[in-house]
């Protein structure tokens, strides 16, 4: 660090003189005139040498003082920041001094209670058994006396204010076992063609007419069907599916089947399956009661009209949930609005096939974006137990839904399917150590395992049937519920002769 130095000495900053001799005569002239002009050269380069000097020493002198004003704020920083660290520390030792006297006097109060102690034993050692047996139980019921009346009054209390929340959760699980009387369509995408040989027109000439169909509706046209006369269209989109069956239909009717003619029909298909699935949805919504709904939430319910999940139709899965879920508040005197909107739209997020995420996550952000009430929004997020059940109204909805897919007739299953379900059933039952045998029953409905009872005690079942929940959770997709009974048995057997 450069520091100012008050002894530097500085150039002399005097002019310089010089002894000019003027001589006669017009060369001495000359030479006289230009020695004037030297010496104010020389005048003025000293003039400007003293003031370089001067602004060089002016500019460290600022330095200078800069630098000792950044050392005194770090100075004035580390003090601060020592300051803080004793108030800290000063701190610490207050708590410190504090827990010591709380220690202190703790350690009283246990000498205290020793000696009390010590003196009663005194007293006791020289009772019977059976006196001091009554002595103390005497004591003891004397000091619990209070404190039993307070817990039979508390437990009074709260049966009370519980009784009326607990009789409506018993109506609703006893309701769980209830069935509607109708049954669910099925259908399958296809197409009847009047003749073999419309099949040729639809393919048209090298290919094109079946091209540009595909192309305008983005579904694959199987022709060669096992069936005569009939024609699949295959697509994961629904909607696109119906839209390829009302265009197909409509060209075989027309028989003018060319590229132009199948982008007006597909055109046309696809407003009439917009048309039907907003009529649908205000239908869907005026059948169990609800109005006022917003338009985009109609629209969206009405795309369910094309989605099937286990072969059951998806709209109307929806208002039979929502009937079941009214007809369930009304019973317990909940607030049946909420739950025949939760019921209606519970499975909305399965209109958002082309998103990511869960038809629960996306039914919740359907929901919020439409402003539904949050009671609705929870019965949409809890109708799977994903999250915990908020409110009766969530449990409600759950509970229609259950009953609206378990019931008879509600889903189809391919018998394909259906053995392998049950077999992976019951391999994994069968896949823990101890378990003898392993039997689905009620249509994979419940699993029925047989342990060893010399491996598994009966504490062990409880464990075991936990975890094989559990995996059955974890590893398989099933419709309903699956019940997990594991018994164990032990039998001893002899012969009288």
């Amino acid at each position: 660090m450069a520091f100012f130095d008050n002894k530097r000495v500085l150039p002399s900053t005097k002019p310089i003189s010089k002894k000019i001799v003027v001589s006669v005569g017009s060369g001495n002239a000359r030479q006289s005139h230009q020695g004037l002009k030297d010496a104010r050269e020389i005048i003025q380069d000293a003039r400007d040498e003293a003031f370089r000097i001067k602004k060089a020493a002016e500019d460290e002198a600022v330095k200078i003082r800069q630098e000792s004003l950044e050392i005194e704020k770090r100075i004035a920083q580390k003090e601060e920041s020592l300051e803080a660290k004793i108030d800290q520390l000063t701190r610490l030792e207050n708590q410190i001094e504090s827990s010591r006297s709380q220690v202190i006097q703790k350690e009283g109060e246990i000498a205290k209670l020793r000696t009390e102690l010590v003196d009663k034993l005194s007293k006791v050692s020289s009772y019977t058994r059976e006196e001091a047996k009554k002595l103390i139980l005497a004591n003891l019921e004397e000091e619990l006396k209070v404190e039993i009346a307070k817990r039979i009054k508390e437990a009074e209390e709260k049966i009370k204010a519980e009784s009326k929340a607990i009789a409506r959760d018993i109506i609703v699980n006893a309701m769980i076992a209830g069935a509607t009387d109708w049954v669910a369509e099925y259908t399958v995408t296809t197409v009847k063609l009047e003749s073999e040989e419309i099949k040729g027109r639809i393919i048209g000439k090298e290919g094109r007419n079946i091209r540009a169909f595909e192309l305008a509706t983005g579904v694959d046209v199987e022709l060669d069907s096992d069936v005569a006369g009939e024609v699949r269209l295959s697509s994961f989109d629904p909607v696109r599916r119906e839209i390829a069956r009302l265009a197909l239909e409509w060209l075989v009717k027309d028989a003018r089947i060319q590229p132009t003619r199948i982008e007006q029909l597909v055109q046309k298909a696809k407003n009439q399956v917009a048309s039907d699935m907003t009529e649908a949805g205000r239908r869907a919504a005026a059948e169990v009661g609800l109005y006022n709904l917003p338009q985009e939430a109609l629209d969206t319910l009405g795309r369910l009209k094309f989605r099937y999940s286990y072969g059951q139709n998806q709209l109307i899965a929806a208002v039979e949930t929502a009937k079941i879920a009214r007809k369930i508040a009304e019973e317990v005197g909940t607030n049946a609005q909420i739950c025949a909107t939760g019921g209606l739209f519970h499975d909305i997020g399965k209109t958002e096939m082309e998103k990511e995420g869960t038809h629960v996550q996306l039914g919740i952000e359907l929901a919020k974006k439409w402003n539904f009430p949050q009671k609705v929004i929870d019965c949409v997020a809890q109708h799977h137990e994903d999250e915990p059940f908020s409110h009766i109204e969530s449990i409600i909805v759950h509970i229609a839904d259950a009953v609206s897919g378990a019931r008879p007739g509600a889903r189809h299953e391919a018998v394909e399917d259906y053995i392998k379900r049950l077999s992976d059933i019951e391999n994994i039952a069968t896949s823990y150590a101890g378990v003898e045998k392993a039997y689905a029953i009620q249509a994979g409905r419940e699993i029925r395992v047989i342990v060893q009872p010399e491996v598994i005690d009966d504490s062990g079942i409880v464990k075991l049937s936990h975890d094989i929940k559990q995996k059955l959770e974890d590893e398989l997709t099933y419709p309903g519920q699956i019940t997990v009974t594991v018994i164990r048995e032990t039998r001893a057997v002899d012969i009288a002769k």
